[in-house]
């Protein structure tokens, strides 16, 4: 049996110490981190838009719902039939909800850097993830809406409708898009220029009679057809009543083009936003 001296045991320690790589302090991958700012940016989001009790989220049910019901009470005094279907509740709710999505979205998503200045304060966070955190919570703030809507539509308006899933799901993807896009541009040209909020203000004033909420695309006199085919709000909601009514069929509506708008504000707005994003959150 080997003898254990001191010295030898001094001599093994030392060689397994110098054995022991560093310690490196922990990193992690710049994408989880990414990923960790905007999960925490949502959550805190969340907490400011609906508090701790459950009345945030029913007003924002509440609204359009309400905006529904004055539009179906109002037209049925007017007319004898929806312009398609039999159901004044669908039919309008079909409009109301996707000009609904990409109102809050953009709104919303367009106010990202005003409301959260404290925060861009910290090197980790950056405008873009502000973008992104309040785009990540209308979609699922606005899917929810958007569910609960259309049921208490067809269950409680007694609507039997047998609903194209796909076009459905499609016609949200996109005005979500959309209103990213949208958002994210004027986030940076409310920054540049100050006054563009109350020009824009007043130039979507129209937005919610030209983007035929309350009329279909095909009512509209051909030489205006032209014009109006160029609003992608208008095609979104031609995506979504395409949906619901078997009968209708959005021929007009091109995805592509809704896409490419959407794809290109966004990029211009995000390039701006990263290249000036020191200007932006000092102002």
């Amino acid at each position: 049996m080997p003898s254990c001296t001191p010295g030898s045991l001094w001599r093994i320690g030392n060689a397994s110490l110098d054995s022991l790589a560093p310690l490196q302090p922990r990193t992690d991958h710049p994408r989880f981190q990414r990923f960790r700012v905007i999960a925490a940016l949502v959550i805190r989001e969340m907490n400011t838009a609906f508090g701790r009790s459950a009345g945030g989220y029913l007003w924002a049910i509440a609204q359009p719902l309400g905006g529904i019901l004055l539009l179906s009470l109002a037209f049925r005094l007017a007319l004898r039939t929806p312009p398609i279907g039999t159901s004044f509740m669908l039919f309008y709710s079909t409009g109301v909800i996707p000009f609904q999505i990409f109102n809050t979205m953009s709104s919303k998503v367009s106010a990202a850097i005003a409301s959260n200045r404290g925060l861009l304060a910290y090197p980790v966070v950056s405008p873009l993830d502000a973008v992104m955190a309040r785009f990540v919570l209308n979609v699922l703030t606005n899917f929810m809406m958007a569910v609960l809507l259309f049921s208490v539509v067809i269950i409680f308006g007694g609507v039997y409708v047998v609903i194209d899933l796909a076009a459905a799901v499609e016609a949200f993807v996109l005005i979500s898009l959309l209103g990213l896009g949208i958002g994210t541009l004027n986030c940076v040209l409310f920054g540049f220029f100050p006054t563009w909020k109350n020009i824009w203000s007043v130039l979507t004033r129209p937005l919610f009679i030209m983007s035929g909420v309350i009329f279909l695309y095909e009512s509209v006199p051909p030489a205006f057809q032209h014009v109006m085919w160029y609003n992608p709000i208008m095609q979104s909601i031609g995506r979504m009543r395409s949906g619901f009514f078997g009968t209708y069929h959005a021929d007009y509506v091109s995805a592509p083009y809704i896409l490419a708008i959407a794809l290109t504000t966004f990029v211009i707005g995000a390039y701006l936003m990263r290249r000036h994003a020191s200007f932006l959150i000092e102002q």
